[in-house]
């Protein structure tokens, strides 16, 4: 499937866990992921484990929703740009569109999405990406002409700690999600209602 800014679905491999059938523990770690997680099929499959569903879904949030730091639309950009790296149709459909939410800068997200981390960008978003490139292929490629290119754009040490999170933390959940299943096209009325969601996360 290629890669685009249209919602997508995901189906999994594995079989979800039935709300119906979840467990204390598992109904716990869904609240825990977010409201719309007790519907959707991805935290159903992950909720065969729900010790480390909870475990993720708390890291996860502290490391993209956390109140300070680093712009959300600039975590959001590594995201996607580490999600289009590594394969993930899905992933980056999601934190593509809501890094064009929240920037208002739709033509960058598309091009990164067409072309891949050679797209054309801004200054500042082009070292962001080259760290998410440099970061999440293979063994780690990333030194200090990294560190001080993104102080160069005017990251400050406590945003690169940020943006180094954000991007490992999807170098880790894009194989998660590709090891248990692939994206579809949603169908036409599809109800966006986890982006929505997501966005208002982003937003704070």
């Amino acid at each position: 499937m290629a890669f685009t800014l249209a919602p997508l679905t995901w189906r999994p491999w594995l079989p979800p866990v039935p709300l119906a059938a979840c467990g204390e523990a598992q109904l716990a770690a869904l609240v825990e992921s977010g409201p719309e997680a007790r519907r959707n099929a991805y935290y159903l499959t992950l909720a065969h484990d729900a010790s480390a569903l909870t475990a993720r879904s708390r890291l996860f949030n502290t490391i993209m929703y956390a109140p300070r730091g680093l712009p959300r639309a600039d975590r959001e950009l590594a995201a996607a740009a580490e999600s289009r790296m590594n394969g993930c149709v899905f992933c980056a459909s999601v934190h593509g569109r809501l890094h064009v939410r929240l920037s208002k800068d739709s033509e960058t997200m598309a091009r990164l999405l067409e072309h891949g981390p050679s797209a054309a960008m801004s200054p500042r978003n082009r070292v962001i990406v080259n760290y998410a490139i440099r970061l999440g292929v293979g063994r780690p490629a990333a030194d200090d002409s990294d560190i001080l290119a993104l102080r160069a754009v005017g990251l400050t040490d406590p945003e690169i700690i940020d943006l180094t999170h954000a991007i490992a933390i999807f170098a880790w959940a894009n194989r998660l999600m590709l090891s248990l299943g692939e994206a579809e096209a949603a169908p036409a009325d599809f109800n966006d209602a986890d982006g929505d969601y997501l966005l208002q996360r982003a937003m704070g």
